[in-house]
């Protein structure tokens, strides 16, 4: 298998800097990713946060110390920005506006004027192939966040060019499976001199055919991907669904150099094993198969899969308890953490 020259993480790439910021191998859900080319800095899907309860229990405090600090760190990258992306309206992909210290660790408006003002935004399209509840939240977020935007256009389908660097979206796919309840998305390629970094955020493997019929004509150099949610097979997701997920993966693995393998697979604490085969394919081409943590030459931080370990092996504050016991309640105050 290709080995990656962890000093320099974007040897493969020398015209275009791709820095991921936050992501499960980070300790969060996000698939958040600084973009930089000689043009143009893209901040991709500027969001991030927690699983309210995951076997039974809420984050433990060692996830709310990591949510804070990434926080800081996307609103740095922010800061560099000239563009900021919305794949979809779930909120591990763009930030809210309201109060919440729970799942989203945001402060009431301006955690999220900090991302978007003075940016150009380029978002899914709010009224066309898009659920309920993320038209609801399109919706929220034009009169909150995203009225804090230079610019705030629909970019489905559409291509954007920024001197020599074109950033490319795609048609809206699915989120999963054709027949997902849970909506679109849009994947985005940033090519520079013939370079190609495509973000594919929850596509879920793909499952979908036509998903990866997209994936494989983009030819990408690098791709950042969601995989499949092992975590959810059987009960969530069908087995059928996550085996034809890992299929389609094979397929990228054997044509894609570098495949950043990222969010709802590495839930699962089990992702690896049930991945060799993947891994498998892409040693076969010479090709690699890596977390974002380890792209970006860092140690993996599985937090969500091991909840239940680190409330055993590292008991919260007798105050951090008390706390818990407010989580029904309208108005959560921020965690002792």
């Amino acid at each position: 298998m290709r080995e990656i020259n962890m000093e320099k993480p974007n040897a493969v790439l020398s015209k275009i800097k791709v820095t991921p910021l936050a992501a499960e191998s980070f300790g969060v859900r996000s698939m958040c990713t600084l973009v930089e080319t000689p043009d143009v800095a893209v901040l991709l899907d500027a969001g991030i946060s927690l699983a309210p309860y995951r076997f039974s229990l809420p984050p433990h405090p060692v996830e709310f110390q990591t949510i804070s600090k990434l926080r800081k760190t996307i609103a740095e990258a922010a800061d560099k920005a000239q563009v900021v992306t919305i794949s979809h309206y779930h909120f591990d992909h763009h930030t809210p506006s309201f109060e919440d210290w729970v799942v989203n660790w945001t402060e009431d408006g301006e955690t999220a004027r900090q991302i978007y003002q003075n940016k150009t935004v380029l978002a899914k399209n709010p009224k066309e192939k898009i659920n309920a509840s993320q038209r609801q939240r399109a919706w929220m977020f034009q009169k909150t966040g995203g009225k804090h935007a230079k610019t705030l256009e629909s970019a489905d389908g559409k291509t954007y060019t920024y001197g020599k660097t074109s950033l490319r979206f795609s048609e809206a796919v699915a989120h999963g499976s054709e027949d997902s309840m849970l909506g679109w998305v849009i994947m985005a390629v940033v090519e520079h001199d013939e370079e190609r970094f495509m973000f594919a955020p929850d596509i879920q493997g793909p499952m979908s055919a036509h998903t990866l019929e997209l994936i494989l004509d983009a030819k990408p150099t690098v791709i950042m991907l969601g995989g499949p949610p092992l975590y959810l097979g059987g009960f969530r997701v069908e087995m059928a669904q996550l085996e034809q997920g890992l299929r389609n993966l094979e397929r990228i693995v054997e044509a894609v150099p570098i495949v950043i393998l990222e969010h709802h697979a590495l839930r699962d604490e089990s992702w690896k094993p049930k991945m060799e085969k993947v891994f498998q394919k892409a040693s076969q081409s010479n090709h690699s198969v890596v977390t974002a943590a380890e792209y970006a030459g860092k140690e993996n931080l599985f937090l969500e899969s091991k909840r239940k370990q680190l409330y055993r092996d590292q008991p919260p504050s007798d105050e951090f308890k008390v706390w818990m016991k407010t989580l029904n309640g309208k108005k959560i105050a921020k965690p002792p953490i």
